[in-house]
């Protein structure tokens, strides 16, 4: 461990080994001027790496990465959604390429990482170590080896360096997955650190990685796919406590589909957004469940769907259906979106998240249906939608936004879930969106927005606007056209700043 002092402040990172006699710490100071270090280890008489100590300058960042201008990530004093260090507000986009990292090549990395740059997300979902997914990285190496006491191979994460460092270059923030923990398949319950691992080992792997990565913009996923409910969760309770004591980035976990978790990691110290699922679904029951947070929202921290419906994969409860379309990943994305304090969502096209270099079916997931290469995948038209979602929200004060079913005169998701308009509105009722799925006739109740507001009418899919039209006191029916999936934006015409 390593001391890290600036005046009477003290901070204490986790060393990492790195091969043979090489140790290694990193550290992202937050202030300007002289720091000095000091060394602490168990074994005191390793003259080698015990009480050493020195000094460095901390200056400024020349570095264009929004983290390193405006700080790292928080939680706003609101508790309802993500912003740096200096209040400015962060929207969560991310895209979901669990197996990039660990099969792709470096030149690949790149294009595929210019690509989600270009279309505005600002997170990459990974996954950093071997898993059910992906059994060894593309030269064979796995994260560790000999589970009853795990051995680090540092040539894995010297390769897995490379593809982070990418994702901050870029801009991004990372959120990688520290121990999935899927139990749903025998193969996975033997690859999964998550299920294969003893408790003390996977703190053991968790603190190494957080040593590893914690200096760079990152948001923990401590765990994937997992229930996380009565004795599970306290097994992960106690995981986050042993393993993210010392880590100050944000963390979450990825539960199995249609879960509700944060009650049960409510008040951990480590815990600080609550992460779900909707899932590989696109049926009404899905609908329902995603929409009914609309009416009862709950929870008391930003809230994020870390997997609506991937784009291309096939929908698990309708064996024999077609793949799931970019209308189906917008609606359960929006859904998802606006079923909440705004705070973001992640989108994921079948093919990038597994990193497929030829048409297949993902390993260990047959249900999952033929997976395109990625590099057709990074092309699906759902993700240029998502770049349309990120450029409408980022063009307004979004996190002003609450669920407010009772902006509409009517809903037809009553009688057909997947018809289901979902409305947010701000509490001074000068900013409103909607989402309606099927177009059509979107009636707002009279006098709940105040007057003078501009109503834009988009096409989610090509960022077109439709029409705009001032509303006055008696134009609360608006027309949005039976084409398909429709986003209605009111806002005082001072309000939106187009980027």
């Amino acid at each position: 461990m390593v001391e890290f002092t600036f005046d009477s402040e003290a901070f204490q990172v986790d060393a990492f080994w790195d091969g043979e006699n090489c140790w290694r710490v990193r550290f992202a100071p937050q202030r300007m001027g002289r720091w000095s270090w000091r060394t602490h280890c168990t074994r005191q008489d390793d003259r080698g790496l015990d009480d050493e100590q020195g000094e460095f300058d901390c200056c400024a960042s020349q570095s264009q990465n929004d983290w390193l201008t405006h700080g790292p990530l928080q939680i706003s004093s609101d508790k309802r959604h993500l912003e740096y260090a200096d209040g400015t507000p962060f929207f969560w986009l991310a895209d979901t390429a669990w197996n990039g990292p660990l099969k792709s090549s470096d030149a690949d990395w790149d294009v595929y990482l210019a690509d989600r740059r270009k279309k505005g997300f600002s997170v990459i979902q990974c996954v950093a170590t071997q898993w059910l997914g992906a059994v060894t990285d593309a030269q064979g190496r796995r994260a560790y080896s000999n589970p009853l006491r795990i051995q680090i191979e540092p040539a894995f994460f010297q390769r897995l360096d490379r593809r982070i460092d990418r994702i901050d270059d870029f801009g991004f923030v990372a959120a990688p997955v520290l121990a999935w923990a899927a139990t749903w398949s025998q193969e996975g319950l033997l690859l999964n650190p998550g299920t294969s691992l003893s408790e003390d080992q996977i703190v053991v792997l968790v603190r190494y990685i957080v040593s590893r990565y914690g200096a760079q913009p990152a948001v923990w996923i401590l765990s994937g796919d997992s229930t996380y409910i009565g004795a599970e969760a306290e097994r992960w309770r106690q995981i986050g406590r042993a393993a993210l004591a010392n880590s100050p980035r944000l963390a979450t976990v990825h539960p199995s589909p249609r879960l509700w978790v944060d009650k049960e990691f409510e008040g951990e110290p480590w815990y600080s957004l609550n992460g779900y699922q909707s899932g590989q679904f696109n049926d009404a029951e899905t609908a329902r469940w995603i929409n009914r947070r609309a009416r009862n929202p709950g929870s008391a921290m930003p809230t994020i769907d870390l997997e609506p419906c991937y784009e291309g994969h096939l929908p698990l409860e309708t064996p024999g259906a077609e793949p799931m379309d970019a209308l189906s990943v917008r609606r359960a994305c929006y859904w998802s979106l606006l079923a909440g304090p705004v705070a973001g969502v992640s989108y994921g096209a079948h093919g990038v998240w597994s990193w497929e270099e030829s048409p297949t079916v993902p390993l260990n997931h047959p249900g999952a249906g033929l997976a395109r290469p990625w590099w057709e995948a990074i092309a699906f038209p759902g993700s240029g939608s998502m770049a349309h979602l990120g450029a409408v929200f980022n063009s307004i004060p979004w996190w002003r936004l609450d669920p407010r079913p009772q902006l509409l005169q009517n809903q037809p998701g009553a009688d057909a879930p997947l018809a289901f308009v979902a409305a947010t509105c701000s509490p001074e009722r000068d900013l409103a969106v909607v989402y309606a799925p099927e177009g059509g006739i979107v009636s707002i109740r009279p006098g709940v927005l105040i007057a003078g507001l501009e109503a834009h009418c988009i096409d989610p899919a090509t960022g077109t606007e439709l029409w705009m039209q001032q509303v006055d006191e008696n134009g609360w029916a608006f027309d949005c056209g039976a084409g398909g999936d429709r986003l209605l934006l009111f806002h005082l015409s001072t309000e939106r700043n187009l980027r």
